[in-house]
């Protein structure tokens, strides 16, 4: 897709890897002569049925001066859309296993994908990670977002207009009929209730919100207004947290203003150098 097309030098390529349950995960690269050892790698984790494609604009910035990967999250993009492993503790190892080559990464999780990364956290600890990024999702402070219940129940009685108005919605800046065309194509490769899993993970709110204040390396969480109380009193009860707002963005903020989540992000990136 064209979502985040550029033109950069920088080149990207697509790479895949199996998982320990026998799935292939496919990924996004750039930066690759960076890679190593003692490097910074920049790991970006996508949300609910979106594609790596998304972040391309991030690649072609980040892959001048780092190792940049992006994962297709299990029944996303291009992997494998198996039948089985639609967990947040399946998805989590994926995580995990995706970064297992990487001993040093700042993980940046979108919406659903930063949900899944700090499972990754709890599960299996922060050695290989250097800092984390939250972007753009709830993570157990107050105030609590509306329940998901009207949304699932508009999928599974209207799939494709639930799609579409979805992908839409997560843009401020308009998006191309045929851009929508392929995030729904893209989003319809898995099963619907699989989808609906996706959505309906089965823990508390404190869950995430443990996880995220005992986070023992630097974290930044980055949101659009829904989300800035959150973010308001995650610092108050973690005060090492890092937060920016971003008032003009959609939910896909890093598509919408790609120049400033790209600052932000290097800024946060050469703290950790320090």
């Amino acid at each position: 897709m064209n979502i985040a097309a550029g033109s950069s030098t920088v080149q990207i390529t697509r790479g895949t890897f199996q998982t320990s349950d026998g799935v292939t995960l496919s990924y996004l690269e750039a930066g690759v002569e960076y890679a190593g050892s003692e490097k910074l790698t920049l790991a970006f984790i996508p949300g609910w049925s979106m594609p790596a494609s998304l972040w391309r604009q991030q690649l072609e910035n980040f892959g001048r001066s780092y190792h940049a990967v992006v994962l297709d999250s299990r029944g996303q993009g291009e992997s494998d859309v198996p039948t089985f492993g639609y967990t947040a503790e399946r998805r989590a190892r994926d995580i995990h296993e995706f970064l297992a080559p990487v001993s040093r990464v700042l993980l940046v999780g979108w919406s659903l994908g930063a949900l899944e990364s700090l499972e990754c956290v709890r599960l299996f600890g922060t050695e290989n990670l250097a800092g984390l990024v939250l972007v753009d999702s709830s993570v157990g402070e107050e105030p609590a977002p509306a329940p998901e219940g009207a949304f699932l129940e508009s999928l599974r009685k209207d799939r494709d207009k639930t799609l579409r108005d979805f992908s839409r919605a997560i843009f401020k800046t308009k998006r191309t009929d045929a851009e929508i065309d392929d995030l729904v194509r893209s989003a319809k490769r898995i099963a619907l209730e699989d989808s609906v899993a996706l959505l309906s993970y089965p823990f508390p709110r404190t869950h995430w919100r443990e996880i995220a204040r005992s986070f023992n390396k630097p974290l930044l969480y980055v949101v659009t207004p829904q989300f800035e109380e959150q973010a308001r009193n995650l610092k108050k009860n973690r005060p090492a947290t890092r937060i920016e707002v971003f008032t003009n963005a959609g939910h896909a903020l890093f598509v919408d203003e790609p120049e400033r989540f790209n600052r932000v992000i290097e800024a946060f990136a050469k703290s950790l150098s320090r």
